[in-house]
């Protein structure tokens, strides 16, 4: 998989119209977001593939990978690099067969355990490692993350509830990226924010 997974974003649209969010989406890519995750819970499919269709020309312009979160469906309609999966969405090995070789899968896990069944993924997330205001998930300690990382051959992001103040409890992780939300999405200057924790980030892998 060639993919930059150094500052992953998920973005929802949330109150924004659809200009304003893309507005903070091109600025955070200027501020250095390497990948964009479309995550929405409230639309319904139409609208998801309308606003994706935004999403992944703006991607496009700026050369960083866009996927779509959940729905195999959407990202096989907008053509998009890929899918991000949970562990209650569609089996990862179907997932694969839809989408090729080519496209990129992510899969959420939190456990151990659930390193048995990663087969045909690209990347894991691994959350959550602080207090998310945007998604309810159980709080996993730095210690699973480390195991996490050491028993794959692929690519770990950290997810849930980072900023640049709980990204130092990383340090030393081996981790190939962070994925965050409010982090962006909810700052004054996207850009500013981005490129803060771009900063952050390569501080603590140096």
């Amino acid at each position: 998989m060639k993919a930059d997974l150094s500052l992953y974003l998920v973005a929802s649209r949330g109150k924004f119209s659809d200009d304003e969010f893309l507005t903070k989406l091109k600025l955070a890519i200027a501020g250095g977001v390497s990948i964009v995750q479309l995550r929405e819970k409230e639309l319904c499919a139409s609208e998801i593939y309308k606003l994706g269709l935004k999403v992944k020309k703006l991607c496009e312009e700026f050369g960083v990978k866009f996927i779509i979160n959940d729905r195999v469906d959407i990202a096989l309609a907008l053509d998009c690099d890929g899918v991000h999966l949970g562990q209650d969405d569609l089996p990862i090995n179907k997932a694969r067969q839809m989408l090729g070789k080519n496209k990129i899968i992510g899969l959420s896990v939190k456990k151990l355990e659930q390193l048995e069944f990663i087969q045909d993924a690209d990347y894991l997330g691994c959350g959550a490692i602080c207090t998310s205001s945007t998604k309810e998930s159980e709080i996993i300690p730095i210690e699973i993350l480390c195991e996490i990382c050491n028993s794959v051959k692929i690519p770990v992001v950290a997810i849930g509830g980072i900023d640049e103040n709980s990204i130092f409890k990383l340090k030393n992780v081996n981790i190939s990226g962070i994925a965050v939300s409010r982090a962006i999405m909810k700052a004054k200057d996207s850009k500013f924010a981005a490129n803060k924790l771009k900063n952050a980030f390569f501080s603590i892998k140096n």
